[in-house]
C-alpha cells in the first residue's frame, strides 16, 4: 500500500507539460524590408524544458547560415529576437528563419524578403526625373564630443517610439565600419555612445553617422564628425580663438615696430 501511495505522489508531482505534445510557433510582422532594416521575430514553444534554449537559425538567400543564436524561453514559453542586418547589409532575396529545440524534432520557420533598388534593363529609356519637394526628417540628431577624446555621444528624438533606431557609421571613403541599434523611450528620445579609434578608424576626415528607423525616408538623419588619428578634431573653439588672437597681436606688434622705425629715419 505504501508503494502505491508513493507512486501516486510521484505521478502527481510531474508537471502536465511534460506529457504534452511539443508545439513551436514563429511569426514576424516584417515580411518585406530594406537592406539596412531589422526584423523582430517572436515565437512560442510548449511541451519542452524551459531550461534549454531555442536555437534560431537565419539562412541567407544563397543558403549560408548567417546567425544561429540560442534564445532563452520565459515562463510562458515565449522567445523573441531582433535580427540585425549582416555587414555591410542584408543581401537582396528571401531569408529563412528556423526555430528548433533539443527536446523535439518539430521546427517552425518564417521568411522575410529583402527588397533592393530596381535596376532598369540595358537599353531601356531612362525615366523622366520626378521633381519632388523634400520632406523634413522625422528624426533629429546631434553629437556631443570632447576635443582630443574618442567618445562620441549621439542623441536625438523621433516621432515614433515603436521601432528601434539603427545607426550606421561610414568612413570618409564611404566604407561601412559599424552598426548599432537603440530603442527610443516613450517620448521618442534616444542616445548611444560610439567609441572611435582602432583599425576601423584609421582614416582621417569626416565620418558620417546615420540614424535610420526603417519606416520611411522621413525617418532618417545623418551627422558628421571629423576624426584625426582616432580622436575628435577640435572645431573653431576657444583654443583656436586664442591662437588666432595671439597671431593677430603679433602681426600688429610687428607692424607697429616697422612704422616706428620709418618715423625715426625721417
Amino acid at each position: 500500500m505504501l508503494k502505491i501511495t508513493l507512486l501516486v505522489l510521484i505521478a502527481m508531482s510531474i508537471p502536465l507539460s511534460a506529457f504534452a505534445e511539443p508545439m513551436i510557433e514563429l511569426s514576424t510582422a516584417q515580411t518585406e524590408i530594406q537592406s539596412l532594416d531589422s526584423v523582430l521575430v517572436i515565437g512560442k514553444i510548449t511541451g519542452v524544458s524551459v531550461f534549454k534554449p531555442v536555437i534560431l537559425t537565419v539562412i541567407s538567400p544563397d543558403g549560408e547560415v548567417v546567425y544561429a543564436p540560442e534564445l532563452p524561453i520565459d515562463n510562458d514559453g515565449v522567445f523573441k529576437r531582433l535580427i540585425h542586418p549582416t555587414l555591410p547589409s542584408f543581401k537582396d532575396g528571401t531569408y529563412t528563419v528556423i526555430a528548433s529545440h533539443a527536446d523535439t524534432e518539430k521546427t517552425a520557420q518564417i521568411q522575410f524578403t529583402v527588397i533592393g533598388s530596381t535596376v532598369p534593363p540595358k537599353g531601356s529609356p531612362s525615366p523622366e526625373p520626378e521633381i519632388t519637394t523634400p520632406k523634413p526628417s522625422a528624426i533629429t540628431l546631434s553629437t556631443e564630443t570632447t576635443v582630443g577624446d574618442n567618445n562620441i555621444t549621439v542623441t536625438g528624438s523621433t516621432t515614433s517610439f515603436t521601432t528601434d533606431i539603427t545607426f550606421t557609421i561610414t568612413s570618409p571613403n564611404g566604407n561601412l565600419i559599424s552598426i548599432a541599434q537603440v530603442t527610443p523611450d516613450t517620448d521618442g528620445k534616444f542616445s548611444t555612445k560610439i567609441i572611435s579609434g582602432g583599425a576601423m578608424w584609421k582614416e582621417n576626415g569626416f565620418y558620417t553617422i546615420t540614424a535610420n528607423q526603417g519606416l520611411s525616408s522621413e525617418h532618417k538623419q545623418s551627422v558628421q564628425v571629423e576624426i584625426n588619428n582616432g580622436v575628435v578634431v577640435p572645431e573653431f573653439g576657444p583654443i583656436a580663438v586664442m591662437i588666432l588672437v595671439v597671431a593677430i597681436v603679433s602681426i600688429i606688434a610687428v607692424s607697429s615696430k616697422s612704422r616706428l622705425n620709418i618715423v625715426q629715419k625721417y
